[in-house]
């Protein structure tokens, strides 16, 4: 699960789905046997850690909107969810660095796959982004950096098909909008956006968003100086 603290605010940097979040048990009894199985789970996370930071997923790269060189190196992959806040800061505080440092000079190329799993909203989005990508790939990350820019509040339904088309509009995108409209109406690319929930969460097992691969090697981060080292290391 990735983390990040910025320099002037220390905050959780994902969104872990309630289901897998740790819930405390009352009395001292199930508090004594919650601190064993604790220490055993430590034992065998620490093994576990080691043969999963080995494990390599060969993806589809294809398939997957690119920004970047395809020849670059070295290949980040962001599973992302838009109305997760976490990823809203990676893309507001983390992507501007990665363009900069590595994806401008052709160093790395970063690859977007959805996660929608948080709500309604989620895929909503995510088949407005998928739509934008088919009619037009350059217009995808710029729609991409839009939808982060306008997004709603975690608890509120505001990815209405309504709303996709609008900060599409606003954003001046080079596609066709009434098509867009069309197409969220029709869910186009659902099948697609279900098989990369399937995969993070059958194959992966990606704890929440935004999780981060490197050349195919599932990264955890809590900074933008971790993903960086992460990277170089491949470079090397």
């Amino acid at each position: 699960m990735g983390q990040f603290n910025s320099s002037k605010k220390k905050k959780k940097f994902a969104y872990v789905p309630p289901s897998k979040q740790k819930k405390g048990s009352g009395g001292l009894i199930w508090l004594t046997i919650a601190f064993a199985f604790i220490a055993v789970v430590i034992i065998l996370g620490i093994n576990n850690s080691s043969k999963d930071s080995k494990t390599l997923y060969e993806f589809n790269y294809s398939e997957l909107p690119r920004l970047g060189d395809e020849k670059a190196p070295v290949k980040l992959v962001e599973f992302g969810d838009y109305t997760c806040g976490a990823c809203r800061a990676f893309s507001v505080q983390v992507k501007p660095d990665l363009v900069k440092d590595f994806i401008e000079p052709g160093k790395v190329a970063l690859y977007f796959a959805n996660y929608a799993f948080i709500g309604p909203g989620s895929k909503t989005a995510a088949i407005a982004a998928e739509s934008v990508y088919l009619q037009n790939p350059d217009a995808f990350w710029p729609y991409n950096d839009a939808i982060y820019a306008n997004q709603g509040d975690e608890q509120t339904l505001w990815a209405t098909p309504e709303r996709m088309v609008q900060i599409a509009k606003d954003a001046k995108l080079d596609i066709d909008f009434d098509k867009l409209a069309s197409d969220i109406d029709a869910k186009v690319g659902e099948d697609k956006i279900d098989d990369q929930k399937k995969l993070a969460e059958q194959t992966l097992n990606i704890p929440g968003t935004p999780t981060l691969f490197v050349n195919g090697q599932q990264i955890e981060f809590k900074s933008y100086g971790d993903i960086k080292a992460a990277i170089e290391s491949k470079l090397q």
